[in-house]
């Protein structure tokens, strides 16, 4: 080997975000001219730079090679040791390559961030919001949760209640809210609350959501109630004091006229009255019941003047509107003509109303017309059901962790047509048995690209969720 080499220092250390610099002694110990070329190899390799990258000698002579590392402020950036080397190759002897290696230790950073999936929640007796928690730092997490508010009016169960994330990984913590409290009557109240992610030496991170309890019963059944009963009090006392008196003047009426008000003797005979012949009527059958009634407006003559009898019934009601078909009733047609998996679903577009269904992986939506989508409509057959769930621009997930949910050939019902809730921007999808491939076409970036899930597993598509932006149509196959 005609080279010599030396790191100075063979070790370093250097923070996330920062810069640290080793040089690298080269010698020609060879009895030709050469030039080697300098490439930095191994996992440090991308945030490596050598300065210059090659480097002509001559015999008994000797260079001077810098490297600078520069490793970022993210999850790739390992904290602790991490070795380097460099290849060092021979432009007169291309086989004759010097691999230097060094050791570079990088310092840990801790960075977390914590969101509440919705921000707002409602009801009655518990709320049900979720936390996710992203460890952005280069070592593992590990933190406790717990909740607070003023004046103590929740009670909270966090599921898990302690975490362990690795770097550049997340998880999500189940919440449940519950008021100390009930309202059974009256206007909603809000109550803000805290979610605390608390680390060992280091400050607690917290998070601020909003409760809104709404009461049992609303405020004008309460009004209404205690009306009734103030008015039924009310009468009942005026009845007692004011209860009229009834008497009866038959019998000074009587004695007046002269007429006895007793009883007469039972050996008097009143004279019979005279007979008057009965006339017999005529006896009519009984009309058969029949299963139709008559038509509205029809008449009571049924005679055969036309005027007198309301004309023969009333006009005939238009035909009914066609059963729009679903994505159930198009799936199970599938089925019955084809064997193995399907999956039939349709969109629900703004201003436009529902599309017919498709089927394994046709196009539901639209594409280059602005047209969001506000609900979808999925089914499948000889998966073991589906379930999904829809995230809206506007409030995110508004169920929660509230999944729909369907077995195979029922409609599985995602998002909302109603026009004060928000057009979608994306959604998660699972098949209880077998995976699920999605794609989906979102405004200004058109199609995301074709993802699927594994055996059992949910995966989503659409926007970024920080991004907001309208999903516009959707592909799915199973």
């Amino acid at each position: 080997m005609s080279l010599w080499t030396s790191l100075e220092p063979a070790s370093v250390t250097v923070d996330p975000g920062s810069r640290a610099t080793v040089r690298l002694r080269v010698r020609n110990t060879g009895d030709v001219v050469d030039e080697y070329r300098f490439e930095p190899v191994g996992p440090t390799a991308p945030w490596t730079a050598v300065e210059p990258q090659t480097l002509r000698l001559y015999p008994g002579t000797t260079g001077t090679v810098e490297l600078t590392f520069a490793p970022p402020r993210t999850p790739d950036a390992t904290a602790g040791p991490n070795p380097y080397a460099v290849r060092i190759t021979p432009t007169e002897h291309p086989e004759a390559v010097t691999v230097p290696e060094g050791n570079l230790t990088i310092t840990p950073f801790t960075e977390v961030r914590a969101e509440l999936v919705p921000p707002t929640v409602k009801g009655r007796f518990r709320g049900r919001p979720r936390l996710a928690i992203d460890n952005l730092g280069n070592t593992k997490l590990t933190a406790s949760l717990s909740g607070s508010d003023h004046g103590d009016r929740l009670a909270y169960e966090l599921q898990p209640a302690n975490v362990q994330i690795e770097p550049g990984r997340a998880v999500f913590v189940n919440t449940t809210l519950r008021p100390r409290q009930i309202i059974w009557f009256g206007s909603k109240e809000e109550q803000r609350y805290n979610l605390a992610v608390r680390r060992s030496g280091a400050q607690a991170l917290e998070v601020e959501g909003t409760f809104v309890q709404r009461g049992f019963l609303p405020r004008w059944l309460a009004t209404a109630l205690s009306l009734s009963l103030a008015l039924a009090i009310a009468f009942v006392m005026i009845w007692l004091a004011y209860k009229p008196r009834v008497a009866s003047s038959a019998n000074e009426k009587l004695a007046e006229a002269g007429v006895s008000t007793l009883a007469p003797s039972p050996s008097a005979e009143p004279s019979a009255p005279a007979l008057v012949p009965t006339p017999t009527a005529a006896v009519v059958p009984e009309a058969p019941a029949t299963s139709a009634a008559p038509a509205a407006g029809g008449g009571s003559d049924g005679g055969s003047d036309g005027d007198s009898g309301g004309g023969g019934g009333a006009e005939s009601k238009a035909p009914a509107k066609p059963k729009q078909e679903t994505a159930a009733d198009a799936v199970n047609k599938l089925a019955a003509r084809s064997d193995g998996r399907h999956i039939c679903y349709r969109a629900y577009i703004e201003d436009k109303g529902w599309q017919d269904p498709v089927c394994d992986g046709a196009i539901a939506g639209t594409t280059g017309k602005n047209l969001p989508i506000k609900a979808l409509n999925i089914a499948t057959a000889r998966t073991g059901g589906v379930t999904g769930n829809a995230a809206h621009v506007d409030g995110g997930w508004l169920t929660g962790d509230k999944w729909s949910k369907a077995t195979d050939g029922v409609n599985m019902w995602m998002g909302s047509s109603k026009p004060a809730v928000a057009v979608m921007e994306g959604f998660t999808i699972k098949t209880i048995e077998g995976s699920v491939c999605q794609n989906a076409h979102v405004k200004d970036r058109g199609w995301l690209g074709n993802g699927c899930t594994k055996a059992g597993d949910w995966i989503y598509g659409g926007s970024p969720m920080e991004q907001k932006l309208q999903l516009e149509a959707v592909r799915f196959t199973v």
